[in-house]
């Protein structure tokens, strides 16, 4: 069975956010980084070489593959911000709808800048993810 390539690291969640070129951006992972600490009550730890996460659960499936990820986390990529949320949270779909500015994956939220957004509903976004994960892996 294949490995997860994605694992908790030991490397410096402070100097990936010092190493972000843009000033704008690199204060809105700050601020992701206070806002998911506040509410997961965790460290920020890097999981692989871009990922911030904060908790981690294990998961197995039904197939037998399991392993460890972060409850949630953050990724500043080349367009936008990648925030890791739980991939069906059903509770989640009438908060998007008042967010403002996104795109939304499997279980990925895509903010180009946090200005765009109602922080006040992406708090409850994070919360409740946080808490749907915690309640489906303990």
């Amino acid at each position: 069975m294949a490995e997860n390539k994605t694992k908790e690291t030991d490397a410096s969640v402070e100097e990936y956010l010092s190493a972000i070129e843009d000033d704008a951006r690199r204060r809105d992972c700050e601020t992701l980084v206070s806002l998911m600490s506040k509410i997961t009550r965790s460290p920020p730890r890097m999981w692989g070489a871009s990922i911030v996460g904060f908790g981690s659960y294990h998961y197995k499936y039904a197939s037998g593959r399991e392993g460890d990820a972060c409850i949630t986390g953050f990724s500043s990529r080349k367009g936008d911000i990648s925030v890791y949320l739980t991939a069906d949270g059903e509770n989640l779909k009438p908060h998007l709808a008042k967010l403002g500015r996104h795109k939304m994956g499997k279980s990925c939220l895509y903010i180009r800048k946090l200005e765009d957004v109602d922080m006040k509903v992406l708090k409850q976004l994070v919360t409740e993810s946080v808490a749907e994960v915690k309640r489906r892996y303990g």
